[in-house]
């Protein structure tokens, strides 16, 4: 009877031995979101859309068989935060990758920190200085500041609009679009007359704005991530302000339009098809992907979807298919996101060794509002 239980316990012990053996290790990737705070319109559907795919790829099984350990740290949109944060996954929780942050102000901050340790960033926030320069294991997500104000200035033309005011937020993204946009103003043949710079924390424009209407500009540009957005269409109309408000690719929340009220009727911007998924033809190479992703989000948090929640889709993804390919490596990683092709919600990324933001200028559309709603502008 000793015999055999100490048979059987050895047995057991084998079988253990095996179930340890082939139980891979959990894919680890970190994600920095303003999930509260000022900046929760772009981090909250980020966290929300890294979550439902960290699961829904985990109930299939996870990444060639390994599931997904999905840290998500909450920064408030604070840049110090952010940088506290990235450390923690970096040095402690030692993750594969880090997808986020949402904010242009906050990936600077860490941009140097996860290239010192060569720590792959797939950032969900767009402005272009996070990738240009090129750093070998940074990358980002949402489309570029330069083709927004491209689009801007284009549409500006075909309107036969030729003069306008420029109005930034403090923060980073503000910061990064003011730069390309009177940059690449004279080249379009677009005069930037009044450029005024307002606090992030701004209730109330109503006094930067009476100094653009005094210069008799034609149109006004506004760039921003915050909740300014929706004051600066509410401020512009109590001011009998008449002239075309152009957004930043900032702008695609419908939160902002319900905020703004009637005041956000007619306001163009640049942003990705996921806003208009449904009037894209069937044969569009992302309609597939939108939809999915559209349906997915919308039947999981009772919500319309945003763009911002589309960067978090792709940087997850990207990340995803990356791992699919290379394994759990990092530099392996980072080499099959530097060679890859991918449809996202964004647009359909190419990226090279050097270009880590992969999108060009047919990414985007003008899109409008129209009753309260998100439609394409009309050509």
């Amino acid at each position: 009877m000793k015999r055999v239980t100490t048979v059987c316990c050895g047995v057991a012990l084998m079988l253990l031995g095996l179930v340890g053996l082939s139980a891979a290790e959990p894919i680890k990737i970190g994600a920095l979101f303003a999930v509260t705070g000022p900046a929760s319109f772009l981090g909250a559907p980020e966290a929300k859309t890294a979550q439902m795919l960290a699961d829904k790829i985990n109930a299939k099984g996870g990444i060639n068989g390994a599931q997904i350990k999905l840290i998500v740290k909450d920064t408030k949109g604070d840049p110090a935060t952010a940088v506290s944060f990235a450390k923690q996954l970096i040095e402690e929780d030692n993750v594969l990758a880090i997808i986020g942050p949402s904010t242009s102000g906050e990936t600077m901050q860490i941009k140097d920190l996860c290239e010192k340790n060569k720590m792959v960033l797939l950032s969900c926030a767009a402005a272009e200085v996070i990738v240009n320069p090129v750093a070998k294991y940074v990358f980002k997500t949402p489309q570029s500041d330069s083709q927004a104000a491209t689009w801007i200035f284009n549409t500006m033309k075909a309107k036969g609009l030729t003069k306008a005011g420029l109005v930034t937020d403090n923060t980073g993204f503000g910061s990064a679009g003011k730069k390309q946009v009177e940059e690449l103003a004279p080249k379009a043949g677009i005069e930037i007359v009044i450029s005024e710079v307002y606090d992030k924390a701004a209730t109330d424009l109503s006094d930067i704005l009476t100094k653009v209407k005094a210069r008799d500009v034609q149109a006004v540009i506004n760039w921003s991530i915050v909740p300014a957005q929706s004051i600066v269409a509410k401020n512009m109309k109590q001011l009998g302000m008449d002239m075309q408000l152009f957004q930043s690719h900032g702008f695609g929340n419908i939160k902002y339009v319900e905020q703004a009220g009637v005041a956000a009727e007619g306001i163009l911007f640049p942003a990705g098809r996921l806003l208009v998924v449904d009037g894209l033809p069937e044969a569009h190479p992302q309609k597939a992907v939108l939809m999915q992703f559209k349906q997915d989000y919308e039947a999981a948090y009772k919500e319309p979807v945003s763009t911002f929640g589309g960067h978090a889709y792709d940087a997850m993804m990207i990340a995803v298919k990356a791992v699919e390919k290379a394994g759990a490596d990092r530099e392996k990683v980072r080499a099959a996101i530097e060679s890859m092709q991918f449809v996202g919600t964004a647009g359909v990324f190419n990226f090279t060794p050097t270009d880590h933001n992969g999108l060009g200028l047919d990414a985007f559309e003008m899109i409008t509002v129209r009753g309260g709603k998100f439609v394409p502008a009309a050509k």
